[in-house]
């Protein structure tokens, strides 16, 4: 009886030790896949910010293009006023 414990406390030591080598695996897949979806999101918001700077130093641009036509306009008036 003795061999027996012994035996079935081997092999529920092997179990224990198989169940807690799965369940650190199943944490370090999910770290990585969690460090995976970080990196995408983060490439996700650098885009978008690179495609928001972008857009507003065109509308700037646009703005001041706009601008410098108006002021042309305003001077040739004026110079042909004289």
């Amino acid at each position: 009886m003795a061999l027996a414990a012994a035996r079935d406390e081997r092999r529920e030591e092997r179990d224990r030790m198989k169940s807690e080598a799965r369940e650190q695996e199943r944490i370090h897949v999910e770290a990585v896949a969690y460090h995976g979806a970080a990196n995408v999101a983060a490439r996700a918001k650098i885009a978008s910010r690179e495609k928001a700077d972008s857009l507003i130093a065109r509308v700037v641009k646009d703005e001041a293009a706009r601008k410098a036509d108006r002021d042309q306009r305003y001077a040739n008036r004026k110079a042909r006023q004289r």
